[in-house]
């Protein structure tokens, strides 16, 4: 099972954005934490991704930094402390027009409701990569495949980088069979018994190796890929809610709004009359 794939179905609930920046004040800016996830791509000159606790990491034109859960970070021209860096106001601001020494497109999936994916969270919060230079600003119905693109690779390298980590690979074959059940089947009522049939696994070596590659226990990873696909389901159909709780694996419309309003902090039917805007920024 692909959980990069899943992990871009999930992000798609929230409001994709971009903006492009010139920056021509040497001072760099700061970005405050927001919640969501979000990426820069350097397009001309130099500069250095300043963090609250790591060490300076020098960029240049290709490079990638994704803020997989929304923490506060910045941009200077020169390593200096987060806290010296004047703030970066965020909007559908245009860029400054003429010659700039650092140019870099910023962009993000904002969440109104909820948090990033889990996948997300488990990540350390600030990756530096490296892609193709000259990747534009997208508008329209191209943000969104814009930033699939970015978050896409970014987690493509990073997973290939810990092959050699020892950490547990997320295309573990049981566990991939259980994802793959647990994604195809939402709707059925599932136990851990059932899943760990699925994987090939005694229960408890399931449980606790399910745990240990995606971050959370196999049935609180059901709840919340529930939820996520239901979210999606509210933002591109005209469904009724009766018809998503079913197809979620929910047997009433009642206790589906009641775990999706515990998930995201409002109801199946607020969640949908949120606009998702394709803004800048």
């Amino acid at each position: 099972m692909d959980l990069i794939s899943e992990v871009i179905r999930t992000v798609r609930v929230g409001s994709a954005g971009a903006r492009l920046i010139r920056q021509t004040d040497p001072r760099g800016l700061r970005f405050s934490a927001f919640t969501g996830s979000g990426f820069h791509i350097v397009r001309r000159g130099t500069c250095w991704l300043i963090t609250e606790h790591g060490e300076p990491v020098r960029l240049g034109p290709g490079d990638v930094v994704l803020s997989s859960s929304g923490a506060a970070h910045g941009l200077s021209a020169t390593p200096r402390a987060l806290a010296d860096l004047p703030e970066c106001v965020m909007g559908p601001v245009p860029p400054e027009p003429g010659p700039a020494d650092f140019e870099f497109l910023c962009g993000a999936y904002r969440f109104e409701h909820g948090g990033a994916p889990q996948y997300l969270r488990a990540l350390m919060d600030l990756l530096a990569a490296d892609i193709a230079a000259g990747t534009g600003p997208g508008t329209g119905a191209t943000l969104p495949a814009l930033l699939d693109l970015v978050l896409a690779e970014v987690l493509r390298q990073w997973h290939d980088e810990q092959d050699t980590s020892g950490r547990p690979r997320a295309d573990d074959p049981g566990i991939a069979a259980a994802l793959r059940e647990i994604h195809e089947n939402p709707q059925r009522a599932w136990t851990v018994d059932q899943l760990s049939s699925a994987a090939a696994m005694p229960r408890t070596a399931f449980t606790r190796r399910f745990t240990a590659v995606i971050g959370m226990p196999p049935m609180k990873y059901l709840t919340t890929w529930r939820l996520g696909r239901a979210a999606r389901l509210l933002r591109e159909s005209d469904a009724p809610l009766a018809a998503i709780a079913r197809q979620v694996g929910y047997t009433s419309e009642f206790a589906f709004s009641a775990a999706f309003r515990r998930e995201y902090g409002t109801s199946p039917g607020g969640f949908r009359r949120t606009p998702v805007l394709l803004a800048g920024g």
